[in-house]
């Protein structure tokens, strides 16, 4: 080796260690950054409206706004109705006034009225066992998914819940190679300009999967970094290794204006962005020592698509990225029960006024506005309500 090449292998160690390093701390990709405006959010009370009085509803498995800027809700009532906590009112015979789990689907106003609620088992198609990411399309049609033990389906409604179609079958899943089934699929999202439906197909496979939105056939699948999916076990979890070359669990996919493709691998804590053939284009990672469930959950664009945001249920985050380099300048919300607080967040949506919406699972079983305030400096938190 030549001088030139060892001042060249020297210089790529050094930028390889800096990169490393990066990724490693918490402090790099924890904490605001001064120098940058970023978006400001309060909480807002009023959203939604009062639901039907004796109504229960479930943990939250998905959230998503349409063309028209109404706010679509996808709860678990499942659980609910093996607990007469939640309802005893449906129950034979009764054993309380209260409660009945509320229909799976919910549509709201801006103004947090209920628009519509529908949803459940019916004929000529398979509901999940597990309800997991909803999205509405251009068209219209709402798109279901499902991450139960043996869903390995996707669904389409009209937006008035009459069902049109079905890609998939429950229990028949044949892994990540599997072109006609899912494998627990997580979240969705449709590009009705080119009829792709991708798929983040992660509690049981570990890919992105993209299907025709009308002859509901397969087009096309990847893993990370654009790899052929695979199912190998990877082991738990380390954050001071190298970055694993498949999927833990793809739990979110969004489309970009310009055409990429964004995929939260929530266990790995990271983002990684795709063109929509696949090719891999960068990653970021998202408080990378998260040993949890994974930091990146949910992912959202804001209106002018130059922040990310991303869900993080284990450490009780909305995260604020700046969407071409993936770095985190500020992040929302602190564990907790009350307005305003996040516990556990799961779901993530944002309207064409950049009005934050989020949604909780387990314990927390709500579903909160955060309305966009302007610009500011970088705090870690939500501005205070306004004074009476």
């Amino acid at each position: 080796m030549n001088r030139k090449q060892v001042i060249a292998a020297a210089a790529a160690g050094l930028a390889l260690c800096a990169a490393w390093m990066m990724r490693s701390s918490d402090v790099v990709f924890g904490q605001p950054q001064p120098s940058v405006q970023v978006p400001k959010f309060r909480y807002d009370p009023t959203f939604p409206q009062p639901l039907p009085e004796k109504w229960a509803i479930g943990a939250i498995g998905g959230m998503a706004v349409d063309s028209h800027d109404h706010i679509w809700v996808l709860h678990r009532p499942s659980p609910l109705q093996k607990n007469e906590r939640f309802a005893g009112a449906a129950m034979t015979p009764p054993r309380a006034e209260c409660c009945i789990p509320g229909p799976p689907v919910l549509e709201f106003d801006q103004d947090g009225k209920l628009l519509a609620s529908w949803g459940g088992p019916g004929q000529g198609y398979e509901w999940p066992t597990t309800e997991h990411g909803i999205f509405v399309d251009a068209n219209d049609n709402v798109w279901l998914a499902g991450s139960g033990d043996k869903d390995a389906q996707v669904l389409k409604f009209t937006t008035q819940g009459k069902f049109l179609a079905q890609f998939g079958h429950q229990g028949k899943s044949g892994g990540s190679s599997d072109t006609q089934n899912l494998g627990g699929p997580a979240n969705l999202t449709v590009d009705s300009v080119n009829h792709e439906l991708y798929v983040g197909d992660g509690y049981r496979n570990h890919r992105v999967i993209v299907i025709d939105t009308e002859t509901l056939t397969f087009k096309r699948m990847w893993g990370a970094y654009g790899n052929k999916p695979d199912d190998q076990d990877l082991g738990p979890y380390k954050p001071d290794a190298p970055p694993v070359r498949q999927f833990r669990l793809p739990h979110n996919v969004t489309l970009s204006k310009d055409g990429f493709v964004y995929v939260a691998d929530r266990v790995n804590d990271r983002i990684q962005v795709f063109n929509r053939d696949g090719t891999f284009v960068r990653e970021g990672f998202i408080a990378p020592r998260t040993l949890l469930a994974g930091s990146a959950s949910g992912l959202a664009f804001s209106p002018d698509q130059r922040f990310l945001y991303v869900i993080d249920g284990a450490n009780h985050h909305v995260w604020i990225l700046l969407r071409e380099t993936l770095q985190v300048v500020d992040h929302i919300g602190q564990q907790g029960v009350f307005g305003g607080s996040l516990n556990v967040p799961h779901a993530l949506a944002v309207d064409s006024s950049g009005n934050l919406y989020v949604g909780e699972n387990f314990d927390g079983r709500r579903f909160q506005r955060f309305v966009y305030k302007g610009m500011g400096a970088p705090t870690g938190q939500t501005l205070p309500p306004p004074k009476p």
